[in-house]
């Protein structure tokens, strides 16, 4: 397993992910998408909102406000249930997660804990102009209850018939007490999440559904199963909404830990925010009732993190590095050279051939130092093909067509690039 610390390095040195504020010193647990790296986040994201909600006739898609009215956090449970047993050093005051600690030490001082107690997460703020009571609010710890809180608003205006789900990318707010592993665990994250409504007689047939579109997913990523490990969560450690919990767990540099999460919340939210009457009419039988709901949730930063992590290749035979990204998730489909940079003639013909192509699809042109080098600095981004205009392109309008993964080499037509792309996209 690659060490985390090769893929930081690669991703600030390459433009994928920087340490948030760095020139004043950062912020703990603070990371800044880069130009590369917001390309592949908004591909993973792009290609679940397509797989998920354009290719189902039952989903639509939802994008809610950030902060909502604190009745929402009280009738959730989030204000009385979502929190994390919290302990201090005694010696250095640091503060940790009762639940994560292996031994009764702190391990920075050796110090004596403090007895745990419960740390609530949500990330409070105000709105208005005086810090007081009556205008605290929140910002929401996951993307989820805004989607049961306008159930009726898109069960009525979409006239959506049961079962259909709810989707959702947005970001989320957690006053973690011990973030950190780069982009794992952060204060602010993204998640893309589903609430799914069904019958309660049929909750289970549909749980199985969602688990094999998450293991499904996974794929898409180019993530294979030997360190994906599944793990059914008992009694007493699920969420308190939760009846059945499976969370996706991923061997990281760092140990195994959770990924993804499939969870049934039954009718819980939905009743408790609409206590005075069933928001859902059955459109033949006429019969009100709370649809109850599987929620199958994807953490974006934790897909971008195994992606690259699953992608990470070093050649030693070679001696480079290469991202073995899928190409639909690379940040560029491809790079366009000339051979030289100081001959006019290659120049326009590279120029002519990058202009078209970008049209179409993200292009990178690079024109610095010799064709090996940017070869290797484009398979370190993982960059699925280059494209060097040689002196032979001026005479038969051929480039020289490089894979990433392979380093062969072949001969295409500049008339054929874009289906030669195009149907390795797939």
């Amino acid at each position: 397993m690659t060490d985390i610390n090769t893929i930081i390095s690669l991703c600030k040195r390459r433009g994928f992910i920087f340490p948030g504020s760095e020139i004043y010193g950062g912020l703990a647990n603070s990371w800044d998408y880069g130009p590369l790296g917001v390309e592949l986040k908004n591909n993973i994201k792009q290609l679940w909102w397509r797989r998920f909600v354009h290719e189902r006739d039952d989903m639509v898609g939802i994008d809610a406000a950030l902060i909502m009215n604190p009745k929402v956090w009280e009738a959730s449970g989030h204000l009385k249930e979502f929190s994390d047993p919290l302990v201090e050093c005694k010696e250095c005051h640091s503060r940790f997660r009762a639940d994560q600690l292996t031994e009764n030490k702190c391990p920075n001082c050796g110090g004596e804990f403090t007895q745990p107690k419960q740390f609530n997460l949500m990330l409070k703020t105000y709105l208005g102009p005086a810090e007081e009571k009556a205008n605290e609010v929140y910002f929401r710890p996951e993307t989820a209850q805004a989607m049961f809180v306008d159930f009726k608003n898109v069960a009525d205006s979409m006239r959506k018939r049961l079962p259909f789900g709810i989707a959702q990318i947005g970001k989320a707010f957690r006053n973690e007490i011990t973030p950190g592993n780069f982009i794992f665990r952060m204060r602010e994250f993204e998640q893309m999440e589903i609430e799914y409504f069904v019958r309660e007689e049929d909750w289970q047939k549909y749980f199985d559904h969602w688990l094999g579109e998450m293991r499904s997913w996974l794929k898409e990523l180019g993530v294979g199963d030997a360190r994906i490990h599944e793990a059914e969560i008992p009694d007493g450690d699920r969420a308190h909404y939760s009846k059945r919990t499976v969370d996706f767990e991923y061997e990281y540099p760092f140990g195994q830990k959770e990924l993804y999460g499939l969870a049934y919340r039954t009718n819980f939210d939905l009743k408790n925010h609409f206590p005075d009457g069933a928001p859902y009419r059955d459109p033949e039988s006429g019969e009100e009732f709370w649809p109850h709901v599987i929620e199958p949730t994807w953490g974006v930063d934790r897909s971008v993190l195994v992606t690259l992590l699953e992608a990470y290749q070093e050649d030693t035979e070679k001696k480079r590095v290469y991202l073995k990204l899928p190409p639909k998730l690379a940040p560029y489909k491809v790079a366009v050279f000339p051979l030289l940079a100081n001959k006019p003639d290659l120049v326009a013909k590279a120029r002519e051939i990058y202009d078209t192509l970008r049209k179409k699809f993200p292009v990178a042109w690079d024109d610095r130092g010799n064709v090996g080098k940017r070869y290797y600095a484009q398979d370190e981004i993982g960059t699925p093909w280059c494209i060097t205009v040689d002196f032979q392109s001026l005479e038969d309008s051929t480039v020289t067509v490089r894979d990433r993964d392979t380093g062969e080499q072949v001969r295409v037509s500049v008339a054929d690039l874009d289906p030669f792309i195009s149907e390795r996209l797939v």
